[in-house]
């Protein structure tokens, strides 16, 4: 109980608001849209859908086989979990922002692992689109990890900051 109301406290409670949402969020569409469905919501622009990747960001390893996802998605994304804690621990209090962002990537990358550990892939809902260009479907922990990347990039270079 300490650990929440100390240096951990902000990465605590936006790390788990992120993983209750995306989970919230894969659950509610896992129960509601069938497996390849689309749901248009602002036409021409986004749509949800269901699509469940057993592949890394844009599909990467879908390709190879089961066990070898597993084990090195798994791998990797605990080795970034654990990068990240050592990143947040070294922040000094001067960067409040950059502690949100990687706050941020942690809670992501435990939602998809999630997903990953229970169903062997993780579940994809957001459509976005012009015309015929549509970015790879991505969910909320896509999104935190997206935001904390590029808050972190921006310390990296506009800050000076030490990694």
């Amino acid at each position: 109980m300490i650990m929440i109301f100390g240096k951990y406290s902000k990465l605590t409670i936006i790390s788990v608001s992120v993983v209750i949402l995306d989970q919230t969020t894969k659950w509610i569409i896992n129960r509601t849209i069938p497996l390849y469905d689309v749901v248009p919501v602002i036409p021409g622009f986004f749509n949800l859908i269901h699509i469940q990747n057993p592949g890394s960001a844009f599909g990467l390893f879908a390709g190879r086989s089961h066990l070898f996802r597993m084990v090195f998605l798994t791998t990797a994304a605990i080795v970034a979990a654990g990068l990240v804690l050592y990143l947040y621990k070294k922040t000094p209090r001067e960067y409040p922002f950059l502690s949100i962002g990687l706050a941020l990537i942690f809670g992501g990358a435990i939602g998809n692992m999630i997903d990953r550990v229970c169903f062997g892939q993780v579940i994809d809902f957001i459509d976005l689109y012009i015309g015929n260009f549509h970015w790879p479907a991505f969910n909320i922990a896509d999104i935190a990890i997206s935001i904390g990347m590029i808050i972190f990039g921006f310390h990296i270079i506009f800050r000076k900051i030490p990694v």
